[in-house]
């Protein structure tokens, strides 16, 4: 489990909500080379992604603001990678973006 590390709202929030196909056929190397691709990117932030064994997951990627969003979606390799996502990797999936205004959170101190 990971957290992303943000800066104080306000940022952007690209939420991907997916149902996989069986296999991975790839979908596992593209999905770590688009992260580290995104990572590079001008007004990322940060991701955090959880699957279930189901199949069904989410990956909420931040940016700062919406002009690195659409500069992300017509990247070159991402249309490639999202070209083989809607032929081979995704049975449905829906793209949801939302500014986060408010953000907050809580943790139990270990030791």
């Amino acid at each position: 489990m990971s957290f992303a590390k943000l800066p104080a709202p306000p940022y952007y929030v690209v939420c991907f909500s997916s149902a996989r196909t069986d296999g991975d056929n790839g979908y596992g190397d593209m999905a770590e080379a688009m992260e580290e691709l995104a990572r590079k990117q001008p007004g990322f932030l940060g991701v955090e992604s959880a699957r279930g064994a189901d199949g069904f997951g989410i990956t909420n990627a931040y940016w700062s603001d919406e002009r690195s969003i659409r500069a992300w979606k017509r990247n070159v390799d991402h249309l490639a990678a999202q070209k083989q996502g809607r032929a081979e990797w995704y049975s449905h999936y829906e793209v949801r973006v939302a500014r986060v205004e408010r953000a907050y959170g809580s943790s139990k101190a270990e030791g």
